[in-house]
């Protein structure tokens, strides 16, 4: 809140200053304060319901400076800002809020409409709203005391709400002109001012791109498709537009799976007669494709969770159809059928599809790992988390060799059992790098040796086999050698160090390793410096001397029996007299 009231103090202190030097117009950086607002305020995270209240707590603001208010509480007066009053330019900023405002009240309900389609209605009559007010802005700064800048800020402002409504009630064709024309008015904005103004230009551009190559593909341009999958890999358009376009591609595939009957795996053709397991098949091929391109390890990441989806949403929809037929008449218990085969497949593309993400994450790690530059302040990546990773592959591994319809297929048993050797190789070898950084030597000599075996195994077998997809582990056993010898050595040394004496151990230090040298008897500098002997010999030393009472045994104590008090005899008479003292 004090932040804005500062904002528009320096706005109207920046008016008063053209008004002092004869500045010929009064300017708003449009662009610049609805982006700024808008990352401080909520749309970083997506929630337009926060944004919209802080819009509303400022126009409260503004119009009680301005002293524009709207009446009071019992009565309504509407008031309606005239040219005269623009010589402060937070009138215009009044009207641009009232636009914001309703365009984050329609962008929360858009979000709401998913669940509740009655919404939408609502959602219409705020982006109407919206625009309306984006009008009435650029009508205000067509007055000559608005600068040129600000003017056609103000246009590409109300053509961008225009081709919101457009898009939203599917009138493909203005909606593509009003977002064209605000596309142009940008890239002429861009293309004249600096640097990092351009900037704020060029990704309002991006973010009106996907929307006009999506109204280019419904209006009919087939050739749009391959932008929007394009922009699909950059993650380019927002969550909003990324809907759309995944619905788009949904519908795309959708219309082709019609001529899509069969598919054939491991020698077996099947019949695909669920229209979810077609759409997902016929895409299959383009969502690997888009994996290979993707630039950035996060869009590939999205990719590998967005086909897992769609691949255990198609494998439901297979086990409902399969939990059907068990309850009919023709349930048949003898060979695998092609809906359970068909099940079998797409379990297949499933595990493949999580060992094929978890070995690109584990590539990504050991690049990590490997790189002598990283962060201290920032946790890097261990040891650890590489064989988790590799512990995932080897449990999806075990997953496919028992997937119903090949246990007796025998070549591909073993190509699984080979590939268990291969990631069972690269987790022993990460566990032998978590002892060596306790330096457990031994331990880690030992897994060393289980990785060349293991490499060695599969490389007497993968001749027979051929497997294309089988990674390579000649980088293993020559990376595996190599950590031997390095193994070895620092085995020597910190056993050396451990037997240097004090004079001979390096001081530590940050910048370089230097050794302290002194002039000291020969005998003294060897490996065994004989400088004190421990535990030191015996010597004879005086002791305490000890008193024994020798004549104890031999002193005649005198008799005590007039001393000690005689015991009378017992009774009534004899407690009676105790009593009264008779007896003493």
């Amino acid at each position: 809140m004090a932040q804005d009231k500062q904002n528009e103090a320096k706005i109207a202190s920046m008016d008063e200053n053209k008004e002092n030097v004869s500045d010929p117009g009064v300017g708003l950086e449009i662009l610049q304060i609805i982006k700024d607002s808008q990352q401080q305020h909520g749309l970083r995270h997506g929630d337009y319901q926060r944004y919209r209240g802080y819009c509303s707590r400022r126009l409260r603001r503004l119009r009680k400076t301005l002293g524009f208010k709207m009446g009071n509480r019992h009565k309504y007066t509407g008031k309606k800002i005239t040219e005269e009053m623009l010589s402060d330019s937070r009138y215009l900023l009044l009207v641009l809020m009232e636009a914001e405002r309703s365009w984050s009240y329609a962008m929360q309900l858009k979000q709401e409409a998913n669940t509740e389609p009655r919404k939408r209605f609502h959602l219409m009559s705020r982006l109407r709203k919206a625009a309306k007010h984006g009008q009435k802005l650029e009508k205000l700064c067509e007055s000559p005391s608005i600068d040129a800048k600000t003017k056609l800020e103000a246009q590409a402002y109300t053509a961008y709400l225009t081709g919101m409504v457009e898009f939203e009630l599917q009138e493909w064709k203005p909606a593509m002109e009003a977002f064209n024309k605000c596309k142009t008015i940008y890239e002429k904005l861009a293309s004249a001012f600096t640097e990092e103004l351009a900037v704020l230009y060029h990704q309002r551009v991006e973010e009106i791109s996907p929307n006009i190559r999506y109204c280019a593909y419904n209006i009919g341009d087939q050739n749009a498709i391959n932008d929007l999958m394009q922009m699909r890999l950059i993650g380019g358009g927002g969550n909003m537009m990324a809907e759309k376009l995944e619905a788009l591609i949904t519908q795309t595939r959708a219309k082709q799976a019609a001529t899509m009957s069969e598919v054939e795996w491991r020698g077996r053709t099947l019949p695909v007669k669920i229209d979810k397991a077609r759409i997902f098949l016929l895409g299959l091929a383009d969502n690997e494709a888009a994996i290979a391109q993707a630039s950035n390890e996060d869009t590939k990441e999205h990719l590998y969770e967005t086909l897992l989806s769609e691949c255990r949403d198609t494998i439901q929809a297979v086990r409902e159809e399969l939990k059907q037929r068990e309850r009919g008449p023709d349930a048949d218990t003898g060979k695998v059928s092609n809906l359970q085969f068909l099940h079998s497949y797409l379990s297949y593309i499933k595990l493949c599809t999580v060992v094929k993400r978890n070995e690109s994450m584990a590539h990504t790690l050991q690049a990590k790992l490997k790189d002598p530059h990283n962060d201290e302040n920032k946790r890097g990546p261990k040891p650890q988390d590489l064989i988790r990773l590799y512990e995932i592959i080897l449990q999806s591994l075990a997953e496919l060799s028992t997937l119903q319809g090949l246990e007796e297929d025998h070549t591909f048993q073993k190509e699984m059992a080979l590939k268990t050797l291969v990631y069972k190789a690269y987790r022993c070898f990460f566990i032998a790098q978590s002892y060596v950084l306790v330096k457990k030597w031994s331990e880690a000599l030992v897994l060393y040796e289980r990785v060349l075996k293991y490499a060695k195994e599969v490389q007497s077998k993968a001749k027979s086999i051929g497997d294309k997809e089988l990674p390579d582990v000649q980088e293993l056993i020559a990376e595996v050698n190599a950590e031997k010898y390095s193994l070895q050595a620092a085995a020597i040394l910190d056993t050396e160090e451990v037997n240097e004496s004090p004079a001979e151990r390096p001081v530590k230090d940050n910048t370089a390793r230097i050794y302290l040298t002194f002039r000291l008897d020969p005998a003294l500098v060897g490996k065994q410096p004989n400088l004190v002997h421990f535990p030191p010999g015996f010597q004879p030393i005086p002791c305490k001397p000890l008193f024994f009472d020798l004549a104890l045994n031999h002193v005649a104590f005198p008799p005590l029996d007039d001393k000690v008090e005689q015991k009378g005899k017992g009774g009534l008479t004899g407690y009676i007299k105790g009593i009264f003292g008779f007896g003493s």
